[in-house]
């Protein structure tokens, strides 16, 4: 079950690549190619939505962050990128409290505004996109018919790019997800409400 979830994600990935490419076609007739691969390490940081039953607060994590990007010009490009942690989701419902812990994929696709500045070796960018968030039960905690669930998000962030050489650096960077807090298919545990993900990060990358 595990290897199909990260296969399904993995593909989405691809895709996101592919539609990243083709939508490139146009621009690559007049601009040079710009590519980079990047892993990170993450902490996410998810908002508490505890102001009502049932309620609901995730702990926090770290996890990892795998993504390829494509500079169209000096200002615009894109880029998909591929997430995984594990954390609990911590519920309060009219029944009594229940905890599920949870692996976290998220696959991302964003357009890209590089920022240029007269400081060497130092590109800023801002971003902005959307993707899916999979919300997959462990064996740790069981909740009766609690199943895998995706949820729709928007994602928006910003970071830096400093090169170290020309075709290596170091990435810092900040994401944030809106999206509605996942409930695994079970009413009870339905907040029917949005909450926001904060995702600091830092890695590296290489450019060819």
């Amino acid at each position: 079950m595990k290897t199909s979830i990260l296969k399904d994600a993995l593909l989405g990935l691809a895709a996101v690549s592919v539609g990243i490419a083709i939508s490139a076609t146009t621009a690559l007739a007049q601009v040079e190619q710009h590519s980079q691969v990047s892993i990170q390490g993450t902490a996410l940081v998810t908002k508490s939505s505890n102001d009502q039953i049932p309620s609901n607060e995730a702990s926090k994590s770290g996890g990892l962050l795998v993504g390829y990007s494509y500079q169209f010009s000096r200002w615009l490009g894109a880029e998909a990128n591929y997430g995984y942690t594990r954390n609990s989701q911590n519920f309060i419902a009219l029944g009594g409290p229940s905890s599920l812990q949870a692996d976290f994929h998220e696959v991302t696709g964003a357009l890209v505004a590089h920022i240029p500045v007269n400081v060497r070796s130092v590109r800023p960018y801002v971003l902005g996109g959307g993707g899916a968030l999979v919300f997959d039960p462990t064996q740790k905690f069981i909740v009766t018919g609690a199943e895998r669930q995706t949820r729709g998000t928007f994602v928006y962030g910003g970071g830096a790019n400093f090169d170290i050489t020309k075709n290596f650096g170091v990435r810092a960077e900040y994401r944030g997800f809106v999206y509605k807090v996942p409930d695994f298919g079970l009413d009870t545990l339905n907040l029917d409400k949005f909450t926001h993900l904060a995702q600091p990060s830092v890695g590296f990358f290489v450019r060819f």
